[in-house]
């Protein structure tokens, strides 16, 4: 059953280039991928380096373990995201370090979904369009409404029309 869920999703994203999550449809036509509603958001993939990343193309985002912060590559190097407090991977409710947990998976490095037309580039989840783009999980005050956000965790605040991140720590707001 899994494997025919996972094929159905695939196989969507190939053919309509449009995918919503946690809802029944995209409402948005310029949209390549739209969350729904309920106070979840987007965890972006942890990583050991961002800088040990190979290939990164620019926009590619994700939560670097060497300094528990979230990232974004540009032209010629990682921004920083989470301001200048360093983050955490230990959940404050259960006390568990999450690369413990991370660390006894067996990583699959042909993982790989793509949304609208594969150009190569890598990645775990790429969105590729010249007309479309991904719509955030749009949470209002998310530093109040999310209970336990997981470091890397990235959300539209809808309260203060900015872009949310969690590096395990603290809230960091971006416009």
């Amino acid at each position: 059953m899994k494997s025919l869920l996972i094929t159905a999703f695939l196989v969507s994203g190939y053919a309509f280039a449009q995918v919503a999550i946690g809802k029944t449809n995209i409402t948005n036509n310029s949209v390549s991928l739209e969350f729904g509603s309920g106070n979840k958001g987007f965890i972006l993939p942890w990583v050991t380096s961002a800088g040990s990343v190979s290939g990164a193309a620019n926009g590619t985002m994700v939560y670097d373990l060497s300094d528990h912060k979230v990232k974004v590559k540009y032209t010629s190097n990682w921004k920083d995201l989470s301001i200048d407090n360093t983050g955490t991977t230990i959940d404050p409710v259960t006390n568990i370090d999450g690369i413990n947990i991370q660390n006894n998976l067996t990583e699959k490095m042909t993982a790989k979904t793509n949304i609208g037309t594969p150009s190569g580039t890598a990645g775990i989840l790429v969105l590729e369009a010249t007309d479309k783009a991904m719509i955030l999980p749009k949470v209002a005050k998310p530093q109040l409404n999310i209970i336990n956000p997981s470091p890397g965790m990235i959300v539209y605040d809808t309260h203060l029309k900015l872009v949310a991140v969690f590096n395990g720590k603290v809230w960091t707001f971006w416009n």
